[in-house]
């Protein structure tokens, strides 16, 4: 869904593999409960058939493995459906509790593990992020190269702000690509690849910033630097504070940095279109290096794109959030921290025309959140969704949406690098979802 610069996002995580993780919970997994019928939330079931169809049509031809797909409104089920294979190589088919890594689908989470912190008044949109990370004051700024190809800076006007941080118009860079010498910068000091969230702070301290505070977007590190600060607000690991704060309360039993040895064959092989003739290959090496082995603690618990987790834990996510923070009785934010969330920040002034992930664009309709993409105008944006719609998605093909207008919320989980070979799953969906929802009112 979110192209190249996502796929070496998971070229660089997948290389990483060291210190004590939490692992998944070995208990069964909470889904929530099914609708009676579609149109008893106002779904057509005849026209949802054209959903089903499509999807089973991208694994017929090949462009993914396998997929797994979740639609529920009003909190209930509505579709829940699998196709193809989770390993082609084992012929093992795609089942419901199939583990799925999720990468960039973690920045939300990790967003709302801030926001948790927020509300208990321990930072505020406003500070300067170096209230919280000190190595990150007296950030200079790249304007250009000089004639010896040596970076031009001068010092930031001004510090950036939690609220920059969380909306990805701080200036930081990524190193998601090399086609910005910051980006550059990043992929040398091989700051994904740090030994530990510290450690990543202190290679983007000695980095650049790619353009002044607020004047721009660009899709970046913001959300590892701000899984180091959740650390370091709350004493306790990234993914100790998400299991005890999120995924706990919440019932995700398959969400986590870690799998245990046990439930290993429930993850989903992961795959690469082959350049020659688009055919799928699993991707046994990434970046060089062996992939990821998800049974072993990772290098570091990475706040940007570390996580795996299951249809059914996304989707239980997904509603606490369309739900305004709460699911089950169980509270986890007020329906004004997830407001705050769901509100675009992107100054007018830093409106871009390519964000850094192919296919997106940011404009009057269409805005970035805290750690979430928002729809404000969605009829402008060419859409069938509703207003206020959330999202995003992973570098291996997951997406995800939450519709508080019409409250749907939708995962989709593939493992498949570089897209699909194909037309974008993720706005397929969203249209052959909402022709379907035919009597919104129910």
């Amino acid at each position: 869904m979110l192209g190249r610069h996502h796929l070496a996002m998971a070229l660089a995580a997948a290389a990483l593999s060291l210190a004590p993780a939490p692992v998944l919970a070995q208990r069964a997994p909470a889904v929530l409960a099914p609708a009676a019928s579609p149109e008893s939330v106002g779904f057509s079931s005849e026209r949802l058939k054209r959903l089903d169809g499509a999807m089973a049509k991208a694994v017929e031809d090949g462009r993914v493995a396998g997929m797994t797909t979740l639609l529920a409104r009003h909190g209930k089920v509505v579709a829940f459906n699998t196709y193809g294979q989770a390993s082609l190589a084992e012929g093992r088919p795609m089942e419901k509790d199939a583990i799925f890594r999720i990468y960039s689908m973690t920045k939300p989470i990790t967003g709302v593990a801030m926001m948790i912190l927020f509300e208990e008044g321990r930072w505020r949109l406003d500070d300067p992020v170096s209230r919280y990370l000190p190595e990150l004051k007296d950030l200079k700024v790249m304007t250009g190269v000089d004639a010896d190809g040596a970076p031009i800076l001068e010092p930031a006007v001004r510090e950036p702000t939690m609220r920059e941080l969380m909306s990805h118009t701080a200036g930081f860079g990524y190193g998601l690509s090399d086609d910005h010498p910051v980006d550059r910068m990043f992929q040398e000091a091989r700051v994904l690849g740090a030994g530990s969230l510290q450690e990543m702070v202190e290679k983007t301290a000695a980095i650049p910033l790619k353009f002044q505070p607020g004047t721009d977007w660009s899709y970046s590190i913001a959300v590892d630097l701000q899984g180091r600060i959740v650390e370091k607000l709350s004493g306790q690991t990234l993914g100790q504070f998400m299991s005890e704060r999120i995924f706990t309360p919440l019932k995700m039993t398959d969400t986590g940095f870690q799998i245990p040895a046990a439930q290993a064959s429930r993850l989903a092989s992961v795959y690469v279109g082959d350049p020659r003739n688009g055919q799928l290959i699993e991707a046994r090496e990434l970046a060089g290096a062996p992939a990821q082995d998800f049974t072993k603690p990772p290098a570091i618990e990475s706040g940007g794109g570390g996580l795996v987790s299951t249809a059914s834990d996304y989707a239980r996510f997904a509603q606490m959030i369309g739900n305004g923070g709460e699911l089950g009785g169980v509270r986890i934010l007020s329906p004004a921290a997830v407001e705050l969330m769901g509100t675009d920040m992107i100054p007018a002034k830093a409106l871009v025309s390519s964000n850094g992930s192919v296919g997106l664009r940011f404009n009057e309709a269409v805005g970035f959140g805290l750690d979430f993409m928002v729809i404000k105008d969605p009829r402008k944006a060419g859409g069938l969704e509703g207003e206020g719609t959330l999202s995003w998605g992973g570098a291996a093909g997951t997406w995800f949406w939450v519709d508080p207008t019409n409250d749907v919320v939708f995962i989709g989980m593939i493992q498949r690098f570089g897209g699909t070979g194909g037309p974008d799953l993720g706005t397929a969906t969203r249209t052959l979802v909402y022709q379907a929802l035919v009597d919104p009112a129910k």
